[in-house]
This record gives structure tokens, sequence and C-alpha cells, in this order.
């Protein structure tokens, strides 16, 4: 993500969180990977999940979708829990996983994320159709939707998670490191959209390694290692310590200095 994109304002009276994710834990071969992890987000959010590799981030991001069994804790969106939660959640995985060299049209690869309403075996209806097409249009793919998917670029198959995404119309969004190896009109076109999803009301969770880039765009931040070590505006994330924690770094780190922040000497 460029540090030019267009900040998503703070909501001034935030309403109940569309996304809300309490006391949960994770246990993976034995290993407690998540613990006493709490993160709420609101419709206008764009929250910024950070921390380094191995924090669980996208681990949180499968939880929340019921992909990965939980130790204990709770996932709810819109009120909802169990299927009728997924159902209403987008998703945005990293593009290795997703079957690039499966012979499919790039309509095709944005209607399969519509097969939770559709149903599986039954045939697409014209507000599935409709829906496709105003995805696409959003990334402005909607030219190369007869285009094999295998023959896109980086970018362009970036995009086609992206309206995969949002073709489901969801109330929540999650991204997996959207901006990961993105050429820099990409990335300001995604970073665009997704100021745009906002405005409208939707409610976004993006785990990203891109740390200047959040702090220009995101709403809010959560520092995440294996549990919430901080969360706030980015403007508020000031404080070395924090960083220092969730990073496991040191005070003269570079990624301090990076983020222009600079630890108090004694």
């Amino acid at each position: 993500m460029t540090a030019v994109g267009t900040r998503v304002p703070v909501t001034r009276e935030p309403g109940p969180p569309a996304l809300q994710v309490t006391d949960l834990a994770v246990e993976l071969g034995g290993r407690l990977v998540l613990h006493d992890t709490d993160l709420a987000v609101r419709a206008g959010e764009l929250v910024g999940l950070i921390g380094p590799n191995g924090a669980g981030k996208t681990t949180l991001l499968r939880s929340v979708l019921g992909l990965v069994p939980t130790r204990s804790g709770t996932v709810q969106v819109d009120g909802r829990s169990g299927g009728a939660a997924s159902s209403r959640i987008g998703y945005v995985p990293q593009r290795h996983e997703f079957a690039w060299d499966f012979p499919i049209s790039v309509e095709d690869a944005v209607m399969s994320g519509r097969v939770r309403r559709v149903g599986w075996m039954r045939r697409p209806a014209v507000a599935d159709y409709r829906a496709v097409r105003q995805a696409l249009d959003r990334v402005r793919m909607t030219d190369l939707r007869r285009r094999v998917v295998g023959e896109l670029s980086g970018g362009q198959r970036q995009r086609v998670l992206v309206a995969r995404a949002l073709a489901l119309q969801p109330s929540v969004l999650l991204l997996d490191e959207p901006f990961t190896g993105l050429d820099v009109p990409t990335q300001e076109l995604l970073t665009d959209l997704l100021v745009e999803l906002c405005a409208e009301g939707g409610a976004l969770l993006m785990t990203t390694h891109d740390l200047t880039g959040a702090m220009h765009t995101c709403s809010r931040l959560c520092l995440l290692n294996r549990t919430i070590v901080a969360n706030g505006p980015p403007e508020e994330l000031t404080d070395p310590d924090l960083w220092m924690r969730a990073f496991g770094i040191t005070g003269g780190s570079p990624l301090l200095r990076a983020l222009g922040l600079v630890q108090a000497t004694a």
C-alpha cells in the first residue's frame, strides 16, 4: 500500500460492531497460536491487523471465517454466529491460495464467490450475474471478464480476488496481505476502493506488512502477537514500547525509525 492513500476517517459515533471477536483462543499442532484475543470492527472502519510473521494474523482471519477450529471464544457478524455469520463475510486470500491454473474465466472466478448464496450445483440467477458485474466494475475488470484467469498479471489477479469477495455483497470484508507484490497503480486503485467501501458503510479488516501505508490509510490499527498488544488510531500508537512488544524488537530497531518513533532514553 502506498503512503499517499486517502485516510479512512474514524467514525465519530460508532454503532455496534459489524465484526466482534471475543476471548478467542486457537491451538494448532499443540501450540497456542492465539489467546485472549478481542477485536471489534465497526461499519465505516478500515482496521489494519499488524504483527510479525507467525503472530497469528492469518489464523485470526481464518478463525473468523470458521475455517480453523477454536479452543475458546466467540465470533459474531452483525450479531450472528456460526454459518449465519460466515455467510456475511467476504474474504480476499493471499494470491497463492487461489488455483490460477484452473481454466476458468474471470467472470466465472468472481461468480465462485457467490457459491454460498447460489448453492452447490445450482445455476446462478439474474441477481447473481448482476452482483458479479457490479463487483467487476468496481475493480475495473469488466473488459477482461472473458479472459482466462491464468493469463492475468499479478495486479489483475489481485483485483479478481477482491471482486470475488465483493460479489458476495458482504457486510464485513477480510483481506490477507492484499498489496503484496503489486505495482503502484494497482495499489492506488485498491486503496481508493477500500476507502470507498468504508465510506459506504463497509467494515474492513486487513492484514498487511506495509506499516507505513497502514499508518497513512487505516482508521485504526491492531498490533497482534498471539494476542492484541495495542489497538487504536495510528496517531495514538506512538509509544515505541507497544511496537517493541508486538514485533519483539529493541529500541534501536530501524522499524521504529521508519515509523517516526524514537524510544525515550533514560
